[in-house]
């Protein structure tokens, strides 16, 4: 098989394994593959990578609380100002229309600056909306709120994705993604709950001014602790390294490399697939196993300070026609690349749909036979948490083994459509789901069947999303940033003209009706991932060449 044939090879093909050394177990090839200097975020130590995700991850938590602990504040803003509930919807799909566009406008930013300012001036203004929230009177403070907090939100459905993609490997971006995605969650779900019982016990206004205490904490850990994760993979001490990489692995070797020692070794205590060094093995194939199973770093290369390593930002160079061409080639992506469209719909889809549940628990169940309070309503969330937690705690591990599983079987070659495997076996649970809480919903249900439903849904929902956005990573690395985008646009749009159809939509077809006809048609594009599983590579082959002309189009991406 030749190695650099892109219709063997296309772009997320990569050896995982080699076999050769291990025999049936092989040995965990580290892709994409890490330069030699320490201060590649690949190479950094297994503590500061996770510190590094873990703040992201917050960061992504309390964007999404921000947004979505609104709603079991409706019913005493309709009370004390008179906001009618058709105002409050609108105002959640302001919120989605500016979550469409934001990305478009901020994500250039990190690509050029980095992502350290960003994740830093971003928490500063949900800050600052924050404070706003609570002293919101008007309806056009809502609208507005809505606006900003949502437009400059749009940054934690990208921004984290690629933070991802510059610190991790191919083998653990499936538990890194399903992590992220239930931290959203967490904000998408358990915020709400905190909220109500705020409202309840202190007033609708202190829901935003415990926001305004979070993100005053998470302003001051980002400035100390967060480091920049953007890196010029391009050269290392003058050494030029954009075209030394083959999907094999990755870097290859001169002479130089064999004159090299590890400097780094792994700590054969970690995980099943934490890669490992042959140490009985000798010669040239044993040197090779040895130096794409391991982090190896030169010890030439000093390591940044604490001060360095927090710079403000990290430019790249380029014109300013480089800068703006990241807010329109998203959409060019977006439709011109069927993967990236496929995960923008998927993703969409199943966003949207939660959406419209989240908008119809907080009218519907303040009606009878309900008339539940706003705690009450808050608690409607926890049922949405418990099922995203179970869907993560199963599909992160599960699909990262499975990649190297199925790899092993295919001569320790990755397919990225490998993952979706896994999303089969979640899809009866959307539609499940989404049928026992809209009927429920219908006929007056008890709120445990109702819970139930909301449950399943949200446990066939995030191995969906985590797994397609996983796929686009692996499958579409260099371009993420602007792919990311792009499927942000789609599932902002989509989750948009959902919740502002919603009401007249239930009104003239019953919510009963109106939950099936969305329960379909989730469930007809989560059928589509049998297309991408069978032919998934073929469309990469196919569009290879449009790939490669937006990946040169990208600042200093890392080839894979």
């Amino acid at each position: 098989m030749d190695e650099h044939n892109d219709q063997e090879w296309p772009p997320g093909t990569v050896r995982l394994e080699d076999l050769k050394q291990a025999g049936k177990n092989g040995e965990v090839i580290l892709q994409p593959r890490p330069s030699r200097d320490p201060n590649d975020p690949l190479n950094w130590p297994r503590w500061e990578k996770y510190l590094n995700f873990g703040l992201v991850s917050f960061y992504a938590m309390m964007v999404f609380a921000l947004i979505d602990a609104a709603t079991p504040t409706w019913a005493p803003m309709n009370e004390q100002l008179g906001f009618s509930y058709a105002i409050l919807n609108d105002s959640y799909a302001v919120g989605n229309g500016t979550l469409c566009i934001g990305a478009f406008l901020l994500i250039p930013f990190a690509l050029k600056y980095g992502r350290r300012p960003m994740y830093i001036l971003s928490t500063a203004a949900q800050l600052g909306v924050s404070i706003w929230s609570a002293k919101l009177e008007t309806v056009a403070d809502i609208m507005l709120i809505n606006a900003f907090s949502c437009g400059v939100g749009a940054l934690a459905e990208v921004i984290v994705q690629m933070t991802v993609a510059d610190m991790f490997f191919v083998h653990e971006r499936g538990t890194m993604n399903s992590f992220y995605v239930w931290a959203q969650n967490i904000g998408g779900s358990l915020a709400p709950v905190a909220a109500g019982y705020i409202t309840v016990s202190q007033g609708w206004r202190w829901v935003w001014w415990w926001c305004t205490i979070f993100f005053g904490v998470a302003l001051v850990a980002y400035i100390f602790l967060y480091e920049e994760t953007k890196y010029d993979h391009s050269a290392i001490q003058g050494v030029d390294l954009r075209n030394s990489q083959d999907p094999v692995g990755g870097f290859r070797q001169t002479a130089s490399d064999e004159e090299v020692s590890i400097e780094k070794r792994p700590d054969l205590s970690d995980a099943k697939l934490e890669p490992r060094i042959s140490r009985g093995s000798t010669g040239p194939e044993a040197y090779r196993s040895r130096h794409l199973s391991v982090i190896d770093t030169d010890s030439s290369i000093p390591r940044k300070s604490y001060v360095q390593r927090l710079s403000f930002w990290t430019s790249s160079p380029g014109p300013l026609s480089h800068f703006f061409r990241h807010s329109y080639q998203p959409f060019f992506i977006l439709f011109t690349i069927p993967g990236v469209f496929f995960v923008s719909l998927t993703y969409g889809a199943l966003i949207a749909m939660s959406t419209v549940q989240v908008t119809t628990l907080s009218s519907w169940m303040a009606e009878p036979p309900y008339n539940f309070n706003a705690a009450q309503i808050g608690l409607m969330s926890l049922p949405s948490w418990i099922g995203s937690t179970l869907g993560a705690l199963i599909v992160g591990p599960l699909s990262d083994w499975l990649i190297v599983f199925l790899a092993r079987r295919n001569h320790g070659i990755y397919e990225p459509e490998m993952r979706l495997w896994v999303i089969v076996a979640f899809i009866p649970f959307v539609p499940a789901g989404l049928f026992m809480f809209g009927i429920g919903l219908n006929n007056g249900a008890s709120w445990p069947i109702v819970a139930v439903g909301y449950a399943l849904a949200s446990f066939g929902t995030l191995p969906a999303s985590s797994l397609s956005l996983t796929y686009l990573t692996d499958a579409y690395t260099e371009i993420v940033g602007d792919a990311l985008v792009g499927v942000t646009f789609t599932r902002n749009l989509l989750s948009t003209i959902f919740v502002f159809v919603l009401t007249p939509w239930i009104a003239n077809m019953g919510i009963k009706n109106v939950f099936i006809i969305i329960g379909v048609l989730v469930t007809a594009v989560l059928l589509g991932t049998f297309i991408f599983i069978f032919y998934g590579k073929r469309f990469r082959v196919k569009f290879v060449n449009r790939y490669r002309y937006y990946a040169a189009r990208q600042y200093q991406s890392r080839p894979v």
